[in-house]
């Protein structure tokens, strides 16, 4: 019945950008779905807890570690299909989302290409609804393959069973460590234009000299870009220990966002109308008027020196300290702004929810 033999206190922080955090009690590798259900069963059979590692990128794990059995997912594979004017593309849950970004763009299906660049694995996508520079997984995602650990049965969920929403989808919020994640299928459009709804990408171009930009031309403005504020992992990168943007963008009433204007008693803050009349404001934009600076540190963590929304762990950082500089940025820009910022990760082996 068990099918699996979990290794124990396998240390979490070499697979987290972060670098931080403590060991899994249990920890299985899973590179094919058998594998996923048989750790599914071993688990049930002992009542401990499941959870599911992709890239670490989107994960801040306690100092204490995790007491459950966590599977890191390798499954691997990409399939295709040609539906009139749309590619199918299905990916497994432990391909790399920045290399089914590229094998888009390299063959001229949009859809994909304002999201290159951002790190780890296909399986994670569904569940933050990834988003960047104009565009979110919600648009082409056509279904999800999962296990439900209700029923350790593979079901298949389409776009509105997935709940998407602004950051978020039932597998975050709704119902969170309810479902594994084994592949997911997208819907891109065959010679498509690209998407050039972010004024930044179209200044990049522009200073590139490029009027009529391709699929590659804005997957390199993009990477170009995400370079400059040290939001592609690179070796060697001071700010490279991080979850990227560690909060989400807070999306607020027009009226919030009017008085927030006020309060900062500046010209130029970005603001983008969402269609339901609310307006969604720059997190990072906030904890820099709220006395933050990038480079700001207090001990082994402190913010990225090229972008404010980015949360770094030096050395000898730990998971808490991780956290307290999170809350302490979160908690000036509410006494300075009356704006709730909320965070991006996921949080494993922490006592007090967020």
């Amino acid at each position: 019945m068990t099918g699996v033999l979990p290794k124990e206190r396998v240390a979490l922080a070499p697979y987290c950008t972060l670098g931080v955090g403590g060991p899994a009690r249990f920890f299985v590798d899973a590179a094919d779905e058998a594998t996923v259900v048989a750790a599914w069963e071993w688990a049930r059979a002992r009542g401990v807890p499941l959870r599911v590692l992709g890239g670490g990128s989107n994960l801040v794990v306690g100092d204490g570690g995790v007491d459950a059995l966590v599977i890191r997912l390798g499954l691997r594979g990409i399939e295709t299909s040609e539906h009139g004017a749309d590619v199918v593309v299905t990916a497994a849950a432990g391909e790399s989302w920045d290399g089914v970004v590229s094998l888009a763009v390299e063959r001229g299906w949009a859809g994909l290409e304002c999201l290159s660049g951002i790190p780890g694995l296909v399986g994670a996508t569904p569940i933050q609804n990834v988003g960047a520079y104009g565009q979110e997984v919600a648009e082409t995602l056509m279904s999800v393959r999962a296990i439900d650990t209700r029923t350790g049965r593979a079901v298949t969920l389409d776009r509105a069973a997935c709940g998407f929403a602004y950051r978020d989808s039932v597998f975050k919020s709704g119902e969170p460590e309810r479902f594994v994640i084994l592949q997911a299928t997208y819907r891109l459009r065959r010679g498509g234009a690209p998407t050039l709804r972010y004024e930044e990408i179209a200044r990049h171009l522009e200073s590139r000299g490029v009027r009529e930009p391709s699929l590659s031309d804005v997957r390199a403005s993009v990477l170009a870009i995400r370079r400059s504020k040290s939001m592609v992992i690179a070796v060697g990168d001071e700010n490279a220990r991080s979850c990227g943007s560690f909060f989400t963008n807070p999306v607020v009433a027009a009226a919030d966002a009017e008085r927030v204007q006020r309060l900062t008693a500046a010209s130029g803050m970005p603001r983008w109308p969402q269609p339901d009349g609310r307006v969604k404001l720059a997190a990072g934009w906030l904890i820099e008027r709220a006395g933050f600076h990038k480079g700001q540190r207090d001990g082994a963590v402190g913010l990225s020196t090229r972008h404010a929304l980015a949360i770094v762990a030096h050395d000898g950082a730990t998971a808490a300290g991780v956290v307290a500089f999170a809350r302490r940025v979160a908690s000036d820009v509410d006494a300075r702004f009356g704006v709730r910022l909320v965070p991006e990760p996921v949080f494993w082996g922490f006592a007090e929810r967020w």
